[in-house]
């Protein structure tokens, strides 16, 4: 393949999902190019899933403003996609003097930042709110706007969007090279070639590696791990706002949030591995996500535990958002360090870049075409006359496969054949959350790899668990 392009983004993540939607909305050619074999496969699946109010990052900095913007943007935007989103509100829980002193400054630097709806609670109104904090805590910052999503279903859908207005995503393609030409750049892996007039890079920890095929080393990663434990749904209701504790130097701390879809998140605690693949976990580590969350919450039961994961955060040397032109590549803009918090800042990213492109000089002619509107249901979210019209028209969506969650057969169907859609199981549970409750994919597992097998007209056998290389079966023993 070589393909000449106005815009490449590098990286199918939530950043470089965002971006290429922006640019979806113009009269453009723009590729996204991704290493694996599915989007969100990076940071974005793997991180505590809420919407932060833009309180915590230091005023005048890039993701103080792009924060604050982006929250702003939910409401809408996850109408458009049809992604689950809840302004459930933020506390920052102060247990001493010292921390009430603490809370006041953040009030004030969230307020200089232009975050609404900011208020102190005394230790009486905090337990009015969540009655299960602890006895200790003396009093609290509410965050009103602060809210919780899926960031899978919104990096999923985010380029869902993309691709139906028009942008191309190149999975599997690992880039090796990038070299100047006289307009713009060619990027290479493999036998794969990709021209293109300007380049995003837009790859998370892998930032300053493409960078540096391009421009002169510029900010290096610093990898940060984030451990965290997933509670069982008979957790739900323990606590309803996002509960943190207060932030010291290493950041934001230890929280306790429910999920969108009604588990409970404890984490992050964190560590730093050596290798941009290591997502381990680690009891030491785990045990700090523990103590942690018992301390603000003490009736929180974390051997209610369905799954342990971790995240690697895409930070730098540099303690801010890299956003803009690398000095030595024209029209090579970095979209790097987007650490916490990335998520919330999202949408205003994908906007502030594409300013930066248009400053550059790309053309930006709206498109007429341009649909924002993207559809997605599961059987579950439906009144029972449209469940029971759906299933009259498609007999599959009667049928559970995955019973802790309740998806059924067309749930996954759907799930498959979308653009760009599911090929393994775990881009199917991504989509759908088959395999997303108690059991873990214990039962529903094999039954969805089957379906996988007959819908990409496949052997069973090439079925991946998640990335390439990542078999499940590898033949017949009898």
């Amino acid at each position: 393949m070589e393909t000449k392009f106005d815009v490449a983004i590098i990286g199918a993540g939530v950043i470089g999902a965002a971006i290429a939607r922006e640019l979806s909305k113009y009269q453009l050619k723009v590729v996204v190019l991704e290493r694996e074999n599915d989007v969100c496969i990076g940071t974005t699946k793997a991180n505590s899933a809420i919407i932060h109010a833009g309180y915590d990052p230091k005023e005048g900095t890039l993701m103080a403003k792009l924060n604050v913007e982006g929250n702003a943007m939910f409401d809408q935007l996850c109408e458009e996609l049809d992604v689950p989103f809840e302004r459930n509100g933020s506390l920052v829980v102060a247990f001493d003097d010292e921390q009430l002193a603490q809370i006041e400054g953040l009030k004030k630097r969230g307020e200089a930042n232009g975050v609404p709806e900011l208020y102190l609670l005394s230790k009486e109104e905090l337990l009015a709110i969540e009655p299960n904090i602890s006895p200790e805590a003396t009093g609290a910052l509410h965050a009103k706007t602060g809210g919780i999503i899926d960031p899978m279903l919104l990096n999923i859908s985010l380029m869902e969007s993309a691709v139906a207005n028009d942008v191309e995503c190149v999975l599997n393609f690992n880039v090796e090279s990038i070299s100047q030409e006289e307009e713009g750049y060619v990027i290479s892996a493999k036998d794969q070639k990709v021209r293109a007039k300007f380049v995003v890079n837009a790859a998370g920890v892998y930032a300053d590696t493409v960078h540096n095929m391009a421009a002169e080393p510029a900010f290096k990663t610093i990898l940060r791990r984030g451990q965290y434990f997933l509670l069982d749904k008979s957790q739900d209701g323990i606590v309803k706002s996002t509960v943190f504790p207060c932030p010291d130097k290493i950041g934001k701390g230890i929280l306790v949030v429910p999920s969108i879809h009604g588990n409970i998140l404890l984490g992050p605690a964190s560590d730093f591995p050596t290798e941009k693949e290591d997502l381990a976990t680690t009891e030491e580590v785990l045990y700090e996500a523990r103590t942690g969350a018992k301390k603000l919450i003490p009736t929180v039961n974390p051997w209610t535990c369905i799954r342990q994961f971790s995240g690697l955060r895409a930070e730098t040397d540099i303690d801010d958002f890299i956003i803009g032109e690398a000095k030595d590549a024209p029209g090579f803009i970095d979209v790097a360090g987007i650490k916490s918090p990335g998520l919330s800042a999202a949408p205003a990213i994908g906007v502030y870049t594409v300013a930066i492109l248009k400053d550059k000089g790309l053309a930006l002619d709206e498109k007429e075409t341009f649909d924002p509107i993207v559809k997605r249901k599961l059987l579950i979210d439906m009144t029972r006359e449209e469940q029971n019209a759906l299933i009259k028209e498609k007999p599959l969506y009667g049928r559970v496969i995955c019973r802790c969650e309740n998806i059924t057969e067309g749930d996954i169907l759907d799930s498959i054949h979308r653009s760009p859609g599911a090929t393994t199981v775990e881009g199917v549970k991504r989509r759908c959350r088959a395999g997303m409750g108690r059991c873990q994919a214990g039962f529903c597992g094999p039954r969805v790899q089957q379906i996988l097998a007959r819908e990409l007209n496949k052997p069973l056998e090439e079925i991946m668990l998640e990335k390439e290389g990542s078999y499940i079966l590898t033949g017949r023993t009898k």
